[in-house]
Formats: structure tokens, C-alpha cells, sequence
């Protein structure tokens, strides 16, 4: 296995919360999800070698995702298939609030996942490993996972990327801060989201968090602010990137696309304000469909709102 972003996490299942049909019955829109997993392919899908680890279950949907990746071009010779254990699943709603989420993922064959499972030639040959909070939330063994992938890749002289991605329903704050602090402690790149940090900082200020997040050490902070845009921050310079205005129809994986072509670009040899901007751009066109994965937009799509997008 040799690929250049190596994504750490859970896969899920989704079924998507469509219009009501004429009769009133709702219907459900099959597909993919998972935050890391969403991320792997928005980077393939922009060019990156992407490859994921995580273990699924032997059965139906885990079969759905190794057919994913393989049409995606997402190596998952490191995907474990757990014979004791399922594919996690959850169930998208959408509302006058925005959309909510109802996960079916206790005992799951992801959150089984312990750090004597991660594959270290793989691990040694990746230039970025990628992992969140929700890959460390979902159990203590999948986040000491995370801890020992980081170990192994900052050894192997890997870069780390993080994404908070908050979780209520999975851990509190206190706990979730302490944990994800001391990850994003090693990371080169991290994706806070705005919300995230209300919740577990009490901050509400882009620049506050921005401050919050450098000093931890990263050297590179990017914000995702949803459709206030997003904020890059580094050591010597700030910039705000206005969201694009779209149709959106649901945001579900828009920040996990952010992620994925952020990483994408910079592996390409974008510059930090370069990859910001053509993931906020990225991120804007996976709101205008259904589902995490399926409208995920690919280069053309997005050199082309980038073009007409005010200088």
C-alpha cells in the first residue's frame, strides 16, 4: 500500500431524509458516511492517493463501502472486516434548524477498533494521517488508536491533520476537549468548527479560537464556519474566506469535504490560503444534493465556482 493521505475513522451507512412524495411518506436516500471516510473521498475525488483504516462488519454495508472506495480509488487493503461485530449506520434529518443525526453505532466493528489493530507500514509510508474526534469519541479504545496512529506517524516523519467534530451525544465537553486537545497537540493542520468550539470552549469569537488553537501548536488553523465561510489562521497571517452562495439542500459532509480537499490541495503543493480556498469552494457545491458522499464535487466543478467567484 503506498498512498499519500491515510484517513483514520468510522464508516457509516446513511439514509438520507429526502422531500416527503406526493402521499406524504418519507423516503430515504441510501448512501455513505462517516466524517474521516467522507473526507477520503473528497480528497481522492480531487486527485489525492488516499487510503483508510478502520475495521467494518461483515455484511451488507460493509460490503457497500469497500465497492465505494474501490469506484473512488480509495485503497482499503487496511480496512479490517470484524466477524463478531456490525457496520455502523445513522439516519440524516432535515428541519427548520438544519439537519440532525440519529447514529446506530454502539459496539459497532469500528468501535472495536484498538491501537493493536492499526497497520504500521502503512501508517509509516503516508505524508498525512487524518483523524477526528468523532474517530476518538466513539470508544477509549478507538481513541488510544488515534493517540498510537499519531505516535507511529510523527515517528515515520508523517504530517498530522485533525478535524474537532464534536459529538454531544458521545462524550461531554470537558471530556472531549481534554481528549481531542492533547491530539491536536501533536497535529500540523486542525479544522475546528465554529460550533464545536462554542461547545467545548465557551468561545464564540473567530479570532479568540483561532488564538486558542495556535497555541496548542499547529502551525496551521483552519475554522470552518459553516455559511459564514471559513478562517485560516497561521503563525504571521489571517485571512477570512467568505462562503460561496449556493442552492444548498443539505450540508451533511460539507465540512468533511472541506477537510478532505484541503488536504488533497496542500499534498499538491497548494499553499495553506490556496487549499482554503478551494475547499470552501468544494464545500459549498456538496450542499447543493443530498447525501454525504454522492454530490461531492470533483476539480472541474470547482475550478469553475472559483473562477466566477468575486477576487
Amino acid at each position: 500500500m503506498s498512498v499519500d493521505l491515510l484517513c483514520l475513522g468510522e464508516p457509516m451507512l446513511e439514509f438520507n431524509q429526502l422531500p416527503s412524495d406526493p402521499d406524504g411518506r418519507t423516503l430515504y436516500l441510501e448512501g455513505h458516511g462517516g466524517d474521516t471516510a467522507n473526507a477520503a473521498v473528497a480528497a481522492a475525488r480531487q486527485g489525492a492517493r488516499v487510503g483508510y483504516v478502520t475495521a467494518l462488519g461483515p455484511d451488507p454495508a460493509g460490503d457497500s463501502f469497500i465497492a465505494l472506495w474501490a469506484r473512488e480509488g480509495v485503497d482499503s487493503t487496511t480496512v479490517r472486516r470484524d466477524p463478531g461485530r456490525q457496520t455502523g449506520v445513522y439516519f440524516v434529518f432535515h428541519g427548520p434548524q438544519g439537519h440532525e443525526f440519529l447514529h446506530y453505532r454502539a459496539n459497532s466493528a469500528a468501535a472495536a477498533y484498538a491501537p493493536e489493530d492499526l497497520p504500521e507500514a502503512a501508517i509509516a509510508g503516508a505524508r498525512i494521517l487524518f483523524a477526528s474526534g468523532i474517530s476518538q469519541g466513539i470508544s477509549t479504545s478507538a481513541a488510544d488508536a488515534v493517540f498510537a496512529a499519531f505516535d507511529l506517524a510523527r515517528r515515520h516523519g508523517a504530517r498530522l491533520a485533525y478535524d474537532t467534530n464534536y459529538r454531544p451525544r458521545l462524550w461531554p465537553p470537558s471530556r472531549a476537549r481534554a481528549v481531542m486537545e492533547a491530539a491536536i497537540a501533536q497535529a500540523d493542520i486542525v479544522f475546528p468548527g465554529e460550533d464545536d468550539a462554542r461547545a467545548m470552549l465557551g468561545l464564540t469569537e473567530p479570532d479568540a479560537i483561532l488564538d486558542h488553537y495556535l497555541r496548542l501548536g499547529p502551525a496551521i488553523v483552519v475554522l470552518k464556519r459553516g455559511a459564514g465561510g471559513a478562517d485560516l489562521a497561521t503563525a504571521d497571517r489571517r485571512l477570512h474566506i467568505p462562503a460561496h452562495p449556493v442552492a444548498a439542500v443539505d450540508a451533511t459532509g460539507a465540512g468533511d469535504t472541506f477537510c478532505g480537499a484541503f488536504l488533497a490541495r496542500t499534498l499538491a503543493g497548494d499553499t495553506p490560503e490556496e487549499s482554503a480556498r478551494y475547499a470552501n469552494a468544494a464545500a459549498a457545491l456538496k450542499c447543493t444534493g443530498y447525501g454525504a458522499v454522492a454530490p461531492i464535487p470533483r476539480p472541474d466543478a470547482v475550478r469553475a465556482l472559483l473562477a466566477g467567484a468575486p477576487g
